[in-house]
């Protein structure tokens, strides 16, 4: 077994990019897949105290040693794609792309600003749920990866190659995007979710990869939930960021400020059921009292029965309990 898998237990905002960035360091894992579009952004922090915030690429492009894997679930914004290639520096061999990938064009961000997703549901703009519908469609006129001259260089079958890498015994980390109470076909809030399924599973399927492939899935959740501004569905116990003791956070996306709530066991138990995962990380420790912090881990274990197995206490790393 050669696959972790990074998943969120909110509504995102959990430090998955992080997670993903930490995990491949511990592990010394080469491969990582990105799956999904660019409607959500993940931070990381490298050694240097350089701070990316990446929608499309993983946030392991900034390592030198690192392949960065874009599979055929996933949905690309070529102008974003460009910028963070440039923004990381990643090579030209260091990027595979399958040959499948969805494109994101102008008018699927048009058509979501149109019917007004942002204001009823609280929506990116990002194209990625247009793009989707485009792909279920199945319209001849519809691009993939494999149509744009430029990506040429980039193209692969991506299933093909991870399966050769599991053959020879190599590692491989998938970042998954969001967070568990967003997901299409599991959360209880819908319509105000996103546009494809968020668990281990379907981040998995997005890859071609099999089950019996996987051998960790790190759920990661945060200390106080968040869900991004406006309409965007129920939170639990929401709060404001006075009450945190915190600054404000803004969105990766959007640059609005994010709503926050009290930690909800409810949806984080959810997601364990629905994705079992081997290893739990907490993230925003910081955001708790430094004399409580043992006590709040121990609390959150009693609520969710399970073990918190890494800590996060600031933007740049986790560490193991």
């Amino acid at each position: 077994m050669s696959v972790t898998i990074v998943i969120g237990g909110q509504y995102g905002g959990e430090g998955k990019g992080k997670v993903t960035y930490c995990i491949a360091k511990e592990k010394d894992i080469k491969i990582t897949v990105r799956v999904g579009g660019t409607n959500s952004g993940h931070t990381v922090v490298d050694d240097n105290d350089n701070e990316y915030i990446l929608r499309q690429l993983p946030t392991t492009s900034i390592l030198k040693d690192s392949i960065s894997v874009l599979s055929a679930g996933s949905y690309i914004d070529l102008d974003i794609l460009k910028k963070e290639i440039k923004l990381t520096g990643i090579k030209e061999e260091q990027l595979l792309i399958d040959q499948n990938a969805m494109i994101i064009t102008e008018e699927d961000k048009i058509n979501e600003a149109n019917n007004n997703l942002r204001l009823t549901i609280g929506s990116t703009l990002s194209g990625t749920g247009e793009s989707v519908i485009r792909r279920i469609n199945r319209s001849k006129t519809t691009l993939l990866a494999k149509d744009i001259y430029e990506l040429k260089p980039f193209l692969i079958d991506s299933k093909k190659f991870l399966y050769e890498q599991i053959q020879k015994k190599q590692k491989i980390i998938i970042e998954g995007t969001q967070g568990f109470g967003l997901s299409l076909l599991h959360s209880s809030n819908y319509p105000y979710c996103t546009s494809r399924d968020t668990t281990a599973a379907s981040f998995l399927a997005e890859t071609g990869l099999s089950p019996f492939d996987v051998e960790d899935i790190i759920l990661t959740i945060r200390t106080f939930p968040i869900r991004v501004e406006g309409n965007s569905g129920e939170l639990k116990n929401e709060m404001n960021w006075e009450s945190v003791k915190q600054l404000p956070e803004f969105t990766s996306v959007t640059k609005k400020i994010r709503r926050v709530a009290k930690f909800d066991p409810d949806i984080v138990r959810n997601a364990i059921m629905s994705n079992r995962p081997t290893k739990i990380v907490l993230n925003h420790l910081d955001y708790i009292e430094k004399d409580k912090h043992k006590e709040f881990i121990t609390e959150i274990e009693n609520y969710i029965n399970h073990k918190i197995d890494y800590i996060g206490i600031d933007k740049k790393c986790i560490l193991k309990i």
